[in-house]
């Protein structure tokens, strides 16, 4: 509706994962760069966490990208499903043929181990990513874990991706998946993206959608960081109903006003008040002394007011 308004040839803030709009920050970059390393040819099983929003789904898509005609990769979207149904899943995703009617365990697992033997001896990797992986049962990822079995001297024939939110790590964390854990050979925990990243992150956006000019106040800039938190997802969805609001107004420049209102219609009413992380708004070693000086301030109210009161 406002692309034409602010000379966009695409939405810029849409919640998709599109690759085309990721925003390559110190922090996914980081991310990026351990999916990689994970997926070298030791590797077996590769762990990625986040807060809902941070981009994890994003971050994996684009590694897809990157990834040649010389791999085969299974993509789970929905991983709430039984052992037996997780693995009807892969092979439909790796167009493995089977008979519904005589799928078991044992039938479907032989299925797959023999397309990874042969992608192994035409010179082909095979990838299986699990998004929301935090949903998997305990028998599900011993089932995973077996299918990581098959290996040769120096490289897995199969390799993992687990994309889940930080309910994932304390699932793995269980006594009798502790020999899956033992094999995460890379994991890395997305955090939101820092104020410092928030205005790179606006920009880049735009200008993949064909704006180069500035669209954002400095303190449009400053609010939508505080609303947000630094999330990704959050921030697009205020990002383009701030964009939409300054569109109806007419306006070139998206202000603080827009801003604000974007928050009280998209978040929740206990989420509309700014939301600052303190430990990016002040250096840590103001904490303490901020503490200290509070104790002394209660202790000398506390010895004007006793002698009043008792009086």
């Amino acid at each position: 509706m406002y692309t034409g308004f602010f000379g966009l040839t695409s939405p810029p803030f849409s919640i998709a994962p599109n690759p085309d709009f990721m925003y390559l920050g110190a922090r996914h970059t980081e991310a990026l760069a351990h999916l990689r390393y994970g997926l070298g040819d030791a590797g077996g099983f590769v762990l990625l966490t986040g807060e809902v929003g941070t981009g994890k789904t994003t971050v994996s898509r684009t590694l897809l990208q990157e990834l040649d005609s010389n791999t085969d990769v299974a993509f789970i979207l929905n991983p709430t499903l039984s052992a037996l149904e997780l693995l009807a899943a892969i092979c439909d995703e790796l167009k493995i043929r089977y008979k519904k009617a005589d799928a078991s365990l044992k039938l479907l697992g032989d299925k797959i181990t023999q397309r990874l033997q042969k992608n192994h001896q035409a010179g082909k990797k095979t990838i299986l990513i699990i998004d929301e992986a935090q949903h998997l049962q305990p028998a599900v990822l011993e089932q995973l874990r077996l299918l990581t079995n098959l290996e040769t001297n120096t490289k897995k024939l199969l390799q993992v991706i687990l994309i889940g939110q930080p309910e994932l790590q304390q699932l793995l964390q269980r006594n009798d998946l502790r020999q899956l854990a033992q094999r995460i050979t890379a994991r890395y925990h997305l955090l939101p993206l820092a104020v410092t990243d928030v205005e790179h992150y606006l920009k880049y956006r735009l200008h993949v959608a064909g704006c180069s000019r500035p669209v954002f106040s400095s303190k449009a800039i400053t609010a939508l960081y505080q609303h947000s938190g630094g999330i990704p997802r959050l921030l697009n969805l205020l990002a383009d109903r701030a964009m939409l609001a300054a569109y109806s107004q007419q306006q070139a420049t998206v202000e603080l006003a827009q801003v604000q209102l974007a928050a009280t219609e998209v978040l929740p009413p206990n989420q509309q008040h700014a939301v600052v992380r303190p430990s990016q708004t002040l250096p840590g070693w103001l904490w303490p002394l901020l503490t200290a000086t509070g104790i002394v301030v209660g202790f000398l109210l506390a010895m004007v007011l006793m002698p009043i009161l008792r009086g």
